[in-house]
C-alpha cells in the first residue's frame, strides 16, 4: 500500500464532498450553470484560471486562511483538466 507523505489520500474524500455540494447549491438549480455558458462561449479555461488566481490571492486575507478558498482552487483546476482533456480528445477525432 502506498504511503502518502503529506496524507494526500485523506483529502480525496474532502475534495469530492466539496464538489458534490456544489451540485446541490443555488448555482445548480437551473438546467445550465453559469460556467456551462462560459465554457460554451469558449472562455472556460480563462474563467477557471481567473478564479484560481482570485482564490489564491485572497487566501489568508478574506476570513483568514480559509480552507474553502483552497477547495475552490482545486475544483477549478479539476474543471480545467476536464476542459483540456475534452479539447485534446476533439483534436484527435
Amino acid at each position: 500500500m502506498l504511503e502518502y507523505k503529506m496524507d494526500e489520500d485523506k483529502y480525496f474524500d474532502l475534495i469530492k464532498d466539496y464538489i458534490n455540494k456544489t451540485y446541490t447549491e443555488h448555482y445548480s438549480n437551473s438546467k445550465y450553470q453559469t460556467i456551462d455558458l462560459i465554457i460554451d462561449s469558449g472562455h472556460g479555461q480563462s474563467f477557471c484560471m481567473g478564479n484560481i488566481l482570485k482564490y489564491a490571492t485572497r487566501f489568508g486575507k478574506k476570513q483568514g486562511k480559509n480552507r474553502s478558498d483552497l477547495l475552490k482552487i482545486i475544483h477549478y483546476a479539476i474543471i480545467m483538466l476536464s476542459l483540456l482533456d475534452k479539447e485534446d480528445s476533439e483534436k484527435h477525432h
